[in-house]
């Protein structure tokens, strides 16, 4: 198993360049020895050597290469060793010598000082990786060098590099390709997931069936994002704490926070004990979801004794805040002698979130300055933006030093919340003087001017997302729904279907949004105008009712949130009312219709948010209940 010769010259001369200076390394001697070493005389090399040490002459570190290659071809395992001690200080420091003497060694096949000198190499340089693959003896001990070599690549981080190891080997065994799927895994790409599975396609019948094997291919196709083949995966691998851990904590970064509560479950039915890590996943799953009986059921788990964890802690007090229980956040928050950064930040956004933004406030000046991190600055000033501290938030923004991106953006979401265009334009001018335009903060200008229903502003901050992130297809999604709604807004429906055509046709599609609700333990999720539920017909005479109790109580539907053109069948109230918040409050009351309380979870923070909020409280009001809406963060 050799390198191309194309990886090895690029080798020779990077390292050559890289760590041989001329006056030094080129003497006299080592010219000699050169000479001497490419006629075959190699004992004649290393008598010269020898002779210019004994007279006490300068060694250069070419000379003690060249009477490292002597050695190697002479199989003179003792002055080799004896080079390898007595000049160590020098050839660990010069990475073109240590590959000779690497080389050196696995031509004697003493792979234990291979390894050694692999893994104390200060930098790993192509010429190292070159020579572990230079030895010429059994194929079974080039395997086991192409391994320490895929190792060297992943402890670099040079996980390419690693992938195109592995195909040198002719054939690959269990290690090998435990190694390549752990390389595949650390490049984090979805165009990485070809590559898993070509080699998975591909693998004997023995690997296929490798619980070993598949659990590394499993990992890799979580972290470069193919999460259904990894749950096909997931059946077939000894299921333990880490691959459960594993696959909730991708679930909760593609907010699927209900996925990761059904694997808490089916952890528990396959006799797996959950470990810390664990309950945090799902303490941050509940914390997503944000209702009130699930984070209570969960919170109820956790055994006592990993209550004292800090952590812990810290993932209840976002819990707890996300789930409306802010007074539960706070008594965890006040039973900590020494919070710390992430305990104070949870704690300011807890009641940022529940509209508690003064609270908040104070909070954040009671906090060390020494703690306060950028996260904090964003926290608190989201928590002003939620409760219209205007003025508090400029203080606050104006004693910062170093201003992030993330603290610009907050700050211009709070002036945009407050319809303060003007001074959020001015803060996004001071930005781009000297960065480039930040696509975020456009979109929280824009959001506040759809809210605002300024057509002309939305055209112009589009326009200047559209110019600076043509690349960005999520960003550039989210802008041209948020200019088509103004449009709708306006009255302009050809324009904002317009919009949306466009967007079909390049394939690009806006998040769907959808509510979550709880009804005895059990979640149901809902998206605009569903029709899965089992119940929906039952759902839907509901509906009608609560359309029917809005009008009575004099509601007017607002036709300006309607996007689109109605069809003949439809009309305002039946296309408002067909939104997923209430289909979630229908089923409430359809399933319990003495609730006293209702709550969900939305996952679009801005679709119709002020208009729902309205129709819901009078809902409550009529139906004498408790509704609350919340919004994933």
């Amino acid at each position: 198993m050799i390198l191309n010769k194309d990886f090895r010259l690029r080798s020779i001369c990077s390292d050559i360049s890289s760590h041989f200076d001329t006056v030094q390394h080129y003497s006299e001697l080592s010219i000699t020895m050169k000479k001497l070493n490419d006629m075959k005389r190699y004992k004649e090399a290393l008598t010269s050597f020898r002779r210019n040490k004994q007279n006490g002459k300068i060694i250069s570190d070419m000379a003690i290469n060249q009477a490292l290659k002597s050695c190697t071809n002479m199989k003179d395992l003792a002055v080799g060793s004896d080079i390898h001690s007595r000049y160590w200080s020098r050839i660990e420091n010069n990475s073109y010598t240590l590959a000779s003497l690497i080389h050196f060694y696995a031509q004697m096949g003493n792979f234990r000082h291979v390894q050694h000198l692999f893994d104390v190499a200060k930098k790993k340089t192509n010429g190292i990786y070159a020579a572990m693959m230079k030895s010429e003896i059994m194929s079974e001990i080039c395997s086991t060098l192409m391994i320490f070599v895929c190792l060297g690549y992943i402890k670099q981080c040079m996980y390419n590099e690693a992938i195109n190891i592995f195909r040198e080997i002719e054939n690959p065994d269990e290690i090998n390709f435990i190694h390549y799927f752990n390389a595949c895994a650390g490049t984090e790409s979805k165009e990485t997931v070809p590559l898993i599975e070509k080699i998975l396609s591909n693998l004997h019948t023995c690997d296929a069936d490798n619980s070993t094997v598949l659990t590394s291919a499993f990992d890799a196709f979580i972290k470069c994002g193919n999460l259904s083949r990894a749950e096909e995966l997931f059946s077939k691998i000894t299921r333990n704490v880490i691959s459960y851990g594993n696959l909730m904590k991708a679930h909760n970064k593609n907010d699927q926070a209900e996925i990761t509560l059904d694997l808490f479950e089916q952890m528990k039915s396959d006799g797996v004990q959950p470990d810390p890590i664990i309950y945090v996943l799902v303490l941050n799953a509940c914390a997503n979801l944000g209702i009130i009986s699930i984070s209570e059921a969960i919170s109820q788990q956790i055994p006592d004794c990993l209550l004292a964890y800090l952590y812990i802690k810290n993932a209840l007090i976002d819990m707890w805040g996300k789930s409306a229980r802010v007074d539960k956040a706070k008594d965890i928050f006040e039973s900590l002698d020494h919070p710390d950064t992430i305990v104070y930040t949870s704690m300011i956004n807890s009641y940022g979130l529940n509209g508690m933004g003064l609270l908040g406030v104070e909070l954040f000046y009671k906090m060390p300055p020494i703690l306060i991190a950028e996260e904090t600055y964003v926290c608190v000033l989201q928590a002003c933006s939620h409760t219209g501290l205007i003025n508090e938030a400029r203080v606050i923004f104006n004693t910062i030093n170093q201003k992030t991106e993330k603290i610009y953006t907050a700050m211009v979401d709070c002036f945009s919340h407050a319809f303060l265009f003007d001074e959020s334009q001015k803060l996004i001018d001071i930005y781009e003087s000297d960065h480039m335009p930040s696509p975020t903060m456009l979109t929280a200008l824009l959001s506040g001017a759809r809210n605002r229903k300024d057509r002309d502003l939305a055209e112009k901050v589009f326009h200047r997302i559209e110019k600076n992130s043509s690349q960005l297809k999520n960003r550039l999604t989210s802008a041209s729904i948020l200019l088509s709604n103004v449009y709708a807004a306006t009255g302009e429906i050809e324009k904002s279907s317009s919009i949306r055509d466009k967007l079909y046709r390049l394939g690009l599609r806006k998040q769907i949004g959808q509510s979550v609700t709880a009804i005895n333990g059990k979640l149901y999720k809902f998206r605009a105008h569903d029709r899965s539920h089992p119940e929906i017909d039952k759902i839907y005479f509901e509906l009608d009712r609560i359309s029917k109790e809005l009008i009575e109580h004099r509601h007017l539907y607002d036709a300006s949130w309607i996007t689109r053109p109605l069809y003949p069948n439809e009309t305002i109230a039946s296309v408002l009312c067909g939104h997923s918040e209430r289909l979630a409050i229908a089923w409430n009351f359809v399933a319990n219709p003495n609730t006293s309380t209702i709550q969900i979870t939305k996952n679009l923070r801005f679709f119709g948010l002020i208009m729902l909020d309205e129709t819901t409280r009078l809902i409550a009001y009529i139906r004498q209940c408790d509704i609350l809406v919340g919004t994933e963060e």
